[in-house]
């Protein structure tokens, strides 16, 4: 248990102000509130977990607020701390934490609030600003920091912000310390002490990220210090958190770069490019001849390709041929890919063709890496784009492995077009997002009668030939309603049927 400071009780008249405490819940009427200048406001937390399959995500100025975000780092201080080994006397006996950020507007105030919270607790913050998701990750793993924050909400639009944890060794911080953290926030405090400690420090660190970056190129020069000369390459980064350093990487590696969306923007990350929409890049790569495309999410942690033919190549696709590359090298432990339940059923019957096996996991990089811990797997993902391979990673991450599909291609002497040609072919597939707001309603779809006999319907009547997955996003206030089968006629039929099924009764 978390040791805390405990109330202390102060007499005064109605007419001063009110000390700043920590109240629990039988104080407060059974909620959790902050301190803003004289008077306690209510913290609007939903009555369903605060935190999703990637951290805590909403829009900014409704859940995720500044009051939210400060007490979000005191509580998250005190439990990495809690789970810290000593602290490093190297540093002065402090505890570090690697804080990062996307381009949106409101990740600044996100960042302020965080920091206070974070120190408050005695916890030193080494910011390292703009950057993607995986910096924070590597430098928590690489560092002497406790922990890592990135704010950011990934593939979601300007409004919305998100909040997520690394742990030490640069894995997203497990549930049980999430859920201690929750439990924090809505005043279940237990054991009280009323030990006091000094604050930590707030300090600029943007320099750490060239060691990130440095890491990320290394295992590519092998034979050369440009390994991808002679590549033309146009890079979508969505005006997001890629922008910084992602042209960068990949001209120092030999590449001709062309750039989309290439300066940090809040109000336009994410909107209509990026990994979600690909018709911008799909064209820049045939009007400029390139040989390949990349797609950046708003914090870089998953990255879609194009081929020269301005044709898709997802994470499947990904998947596939780095897996093959890795088998062919010997580094693919019981030719064991990790995919989701999202995965093409074509991919998945081509690599068992190449006595592969693919293990499937929940959606949510989390889970994916939870599979691949279980199966001893150094490859795995998801169809949107969200690649780890421990190899040469800790997280997720969209820079290093567009790297690596390009020093794939570089290295084979085809084009990514030809690979893709000789890979597999898809399954008819359609994914459609149904909006519902009401959060309650969107996590528990399955109470809904309707809909589960209609897809119990769909299933009886498919057979061997499909297959349905219909689930709550994680990260996005949709229900994703995906079928897939040998034909598009089934696919077509179903998906319609279903999709008004849930618009009628969810939405």
């Amino acid at each position: 248990m978390v040791s805390l400071p405990q109330r202390t009780e102060v007499t005064r008249s109605s007419s001063e102000p009110t000390d700043f405490a920590l109240r629990t819940p039988s104080e407060l009427g059974g909620v959790s509130r902050v301190m803003t200048g004289t008077h306690w406001e209510t913290l609007n937390l939903p009555t369903s977990a605060l935190f999703g399959t990637d951290g805590i995500r909403g829009k900014a100025g409704e859940l995720l607020t500044a009051p939210l975000a400060m007490q979000v780092g005191y509580w998250a201080g005190h439990v990495l701390r809690s789970v810290a080994a000593s602290p490093n006397e190297s540093l002065g006996n402090s505890y570090p934490v690697i804080l990062g950020q996307d381009s949106r507007n409101s990740s600044n105030m996100l960042a302020m609030a965080l920091s206070a919270g974070l120190t408050a607790s005695g916890l030193e913050v080494w910011d390292v600003g703009l950057c993607p998701t995986p910096v924070v990750a590597h430098l928590a793993a690489m560092t002497d920091a406790i922990g890592g924050v990135m704010i950011s909400a990934s593939h979601n639009p300007p409004e919305d912000n998100g909040i997520k944890f690394f742990s030490t060794n640069g894995t997203k911080l497990n549930p049980e310390l999430q859920q201690q953290i929750e439990t924090c926030l809505r005043g279940d405090l237990g054991t009280i002490s009323s030990a006091n400690h000094s604050w930590g420090k707030y300090l600029h660190r943007s320099e750490l990220v060239n060691d990130y970056l440095a890491a990320i190129q290394q295992p590519l020069k092998t034979q050369t210090d440009r390994p991808l000369s002679g590549l033309r390459v146009v890079l979508d980064l969505a005006w997001g958190a890629a922008t910084r350093h992602g042209a960068e990487v990949f001209r120092s590696l030999g590449a001709e770069v062309i750039c989309l969306h290439e300066t940090p923007d809040g109000d336009r990350i994410n909107v209509n490019c990026g990994s979600t929409h690909l018709n911008l890049l799909k064209a820049a790569v045939q009007e400029q001849a390139a040989d390949l495309g990349f797609a950046f999410d708003g914090d870089a942690d998953r990255v879609l390709a194009v081929d020269g033919q301005g044709r898709t190549v997802d994470g499947d696709y990904i998947l596939y041929l780095w897996g093959q590359d890795l088998l062919k090298a010997g580094k693919l432990p019981g030719n064991t890919i990790v995919s989701t339940v999202m995965s093409n059923l074509g991919f998945e019957r081509a690599w068992q063709q190449l006595g592969g096996h693919l293990v499937r996991a929940a959606v949510g990089d989390q889970y994916v890496h939870a599979e691949m811990v279980r199966w001893g797997a150094m490859l795995g993902g998801e169809q949107s784009g969200h690649i780890l391979c421990p190899h040469y990673t800790v997280s997720g991450d969209g820079l290093l492995t567009a790297l690596h599909v390009a020093y794939l291609v570089q290295q084979s002497g085809a084009t990514l077009a030809e690979l893709v040609d000789g890979s597999f072919k898809t399954y008819p597939q359609i994914l459609k997002n149904v909006r519902v707001d009401d959060r309650d309603r969107r996590l528990n779809w399955q109470a809904c009668d309707p809909v589960t006999r209609a897809i119990a319907q769909a299933e009886a009547a498919m057979g061997e030939q499909g297959r349905i997955l219909v689930r709550a996003s994680g990260t996005e206030p949709v229900i994703r309603v995906m079928v897939e089968a040998e034909s598009m006629e089934l696919v077509t039929k179903w998906t319609n049927q279903l999709v008004a099924l849930v618009e009628q009764h969810l939405a």
